[in-house]
Order: C-alpha cells, then structure tokens, then sequence
C-alpha cells in the first residue's frame, strides 16, 4: 500500500477532529466521527498554543493582566465558536430548569438562555478569568494553557464511550460512540502532552479535570439517562476552568 494511502485515515481523523471542536479554515475530507477522538486533545493544545502566544502579546504590548487575561479568553472563544460556553450554559439551564428528563432535553435544545444558564457562564467566566489574571505574568503560561487546551479534551471522550445518548439526533448521537481503544488513545495523548509541557506538575492537573466530569457525568446519567453534546461541551469547559483554578493555585 502506498505511504500516502496508509496515512489518508489519519488525516482524515485530523480534519474531522479539527473540524469538529475549532472554527479552524480545513480542507474538506470525508468526517470519521467518534473514530477521531484521538486528535481532540491535539485541538486543545494548538488552541493553547494561540492563547500562550496572546498572552505572551499582551506582556510584550506592557497591557495590564486584566486586560490580557480577557484577550486570551477571547481569542480561546473565537476559536472554537464558543461551543463549550453554549453548552454549559445549555446543560445549566435543562439540568436545573426541568422537572422530568424529557422537559430537561427540551430545555437544553431551546437556544435561549435561561437563568442558570446565564449564572453558570458568569460564575466560570470570573472564575476562568481570575485564574488567567494570574497565569499570564507566569514563568509558563504557554505550557499551562497547552496542558489545559489538551487535558480538558479527553473526559469528553471517556464520557461518550461510558455513557448512552440521552436523546437520538443531535452532535454526540451524530458523532457516535467512541472505541475503548480510541478513547485510551485519546486520553494517552492528553496526558503525553500535558507532561512535555509541564512534566510531574502536570499530575495535579489531571485530576482536576477529572473530578468535575465525574460530577457532571453522574448528574447528567441522574437527570437526563445519558450525554448530549451539550453535557460534553459542559464538561470540558469546567474541566478546563479547574485546571485553571488548579495551575493558579500552585503558583500563589
């Protein structure tokens, strides 16, 4: 088989995991769905990548923290089309606004945002915002932010491997459900990532992006039977906004 026929798959998984989670310009190749999980985290870290630079612009332009921690936090939201805020905001609105799961899933598929959704975006975006204040005057906000980018992308494919579609149509159903071996694969690329950027400090951070997908994965399996795009995209959010919380930690 020709080398360029041997790597098409892999390429095609580039495109597709790219495509999915980034508003990045690509090529146009065929979408391999939950095949592509392994290169989520690779997402991550090229986003990271463009917030470390941000952040490194900002100290160089002398703005003041503040100012450069908002300018990474949008530059992070222009870049993935704010699909992880939309689903946090989502999944606050159905999982506390419904009284049965179906009436839960008819909140989380209506675009408007309700109350919940509305204090869950301004309680992380102060919380995200805080510990970014702190990180960019960091010896290495470039490899904090890369190790971010690459962590908080593995829970969701554990998620949909270990939990049911709770409704039929919709991004995850679309996606489909991912290998055991794709998403260990995944989750082994988050974490070799993660350590070539920080090395043993990266350990802490792991598990701060796996606690709140836990939490959110048994509240979603309690409230709705099962993940949406919407838990999923949740979920990274706060699992990223932990690590933040995290890394902000150990430098004070």
């Amino acid at each position: 088989m020709p080398l360029r026929d041997s790597l098409a798959p892999y390429a095609d998984d580039l495109v597709s995991g790219f495509g999915l989670l980034s508003r990045l310009p690509l090529p146009e190749r065929p979408f391999t769905g939950a095949r592509s999980v392994w290169v989520w985290p690779l997402v991550g870290a090229v986003i990271g990548v463009t917030a470390g630079l941000t952040a490194m612009a900002g100290l160089w332009a002398d703005l003041p923290p503040g100012v450069t921690a908002a300018a990474v936090m949008a530059v992070t939201t222009l870049l993935t089309g704010a699909m992880h805020e939309d689903g946090l905001a989502d999944s606050a609105d159905g999982l506390f606004g419904g009284w049965t799961p179906e009436r839960r899933l008819e909140i989380m598929k209506d675009s408007r945002i309700g109350s919940y959704g509305m204090l869950a975006l301004l309680i992380t975006g102060l919380a995200r915002w805080s510990a970014l204040t702190v990180l960019v005057t960091s010896p290495a906000p470039m490899a904090i932010l890369i190790a971010a980018g690459a962590l908080s992308r593995a829970p969701m494919a554990v998620i949909m491997a270990w939990m049911p579609n709770a409704r039929q149509g919709g991004l995850s159903a679309g996606t489909g459900r991912p290998s055991l071996s794709r998403t260990s694969l995944c989750c082994a690329v988050s974490f070799t990532v993660a350590l070539i950027a920080l090395g043993p400090e990266a350990l802490p951070l792991i598990l701060a992006a796996a606690l709140p997908a836990v939490v959110m994965a048994r509240l979603a399996q309690k409230r709705i039977g099962g993940q949406t795009g919407d838990i999923l995209g949740a979920t990274q959010h706060l699992a990223e906004t932990a690590i933040l919380i995290t890394a902000t930690s150990a430098l004070l």
